[in-house]
């Protein structure tokens, strides 16, 4: 049995807000690619879902970051998808879909596995690729998120969390994503792939 390739998108804003917290899905592929070096190739510029974007294509691993701003990146998302699935002639079941994102619930550098259908818990980017992604318009499909925790502040209020959300990284807060975050994200597809292999060894 051949291996299951993965297509790996990470939810983020652009600049000038690129470097903010809202972004840790973005840093967390970048330590990931680092970890893979020997064969993931550095990210360039390429074009996915009719964007000009970072990414890095491997054999198993397609690691794309978002190019749009998070609250508009269904659509983008979306035609990302279908468009690896005709490019590679691949059946959904054939191509894993996992979604990397930031979770405010969860302390900075945490990192877990989630199930597609999860609370999206006022993600907007989660929140607009689910109005326009439909899991059960691919029957067998594997489709999966990873979390990043970026904390929260104290305060709940609205104004202050989107403050929190889009400030710009500290030097602490980037090294943990590149030295904590990357290899427990490995681990994560390390998992899902064992998941996958698990459930198509039972499939007549």
């Amino acid at each position: 049995m051949s291996l299951p390739r993965f297509l790996v998108v990470s939810l983020g804003n652009q600049a000038p807000f690129y470097e903010c917290l809202h972004s840790a899905g973005h840093f967390a592929l970048a330590s990931l690619q680092r970890i893979l070096y020997q064969s993931q190739p550095s990210f360039t510029s390429e074009r996915y879902g009719g964007k000009s974007c970072l990414a890095s294509a491997g054999d198993q691993y397609t690691l794309v970051q978002s190019p749009t701003q998070m609250n508009v990146c269904g659509p983008w998302f979306a035609k990302t998808w279908r468009e690896m699935l005709q490019r590679n002639e691949l059946p959904s079941t054939d191509l894993c879909l996992v979604l990397v994102h930031d979770e405010l619930e969860d302390e900075l550098g945490r990192v877990r596995i989630r199930k597609w259908k999860a609370s999206h818990r006022g993600h907007n980017g989660i929140k607009d690729i689910n109005r326009v992604l439909n899991m059960s318009d691919f029957p067998g499909a594997h489709w999966s998120r990873i979390s990043v925790g970026i904390g929260r502040p104290e305060s709940r209020d609205q104004l202050a969390v989107a403050s929190y959300v889009l400030r710009k990284m500290t030097r602490r807060e980037k090294d943990i994503i590149r030295d904590d975050v990357g290899p427990r994200v490995l681990e994560c597809l390390r998992e899902l792939e064992q998941d996958w292999i698990a459930k198509n060894s039972r499939t007549p």
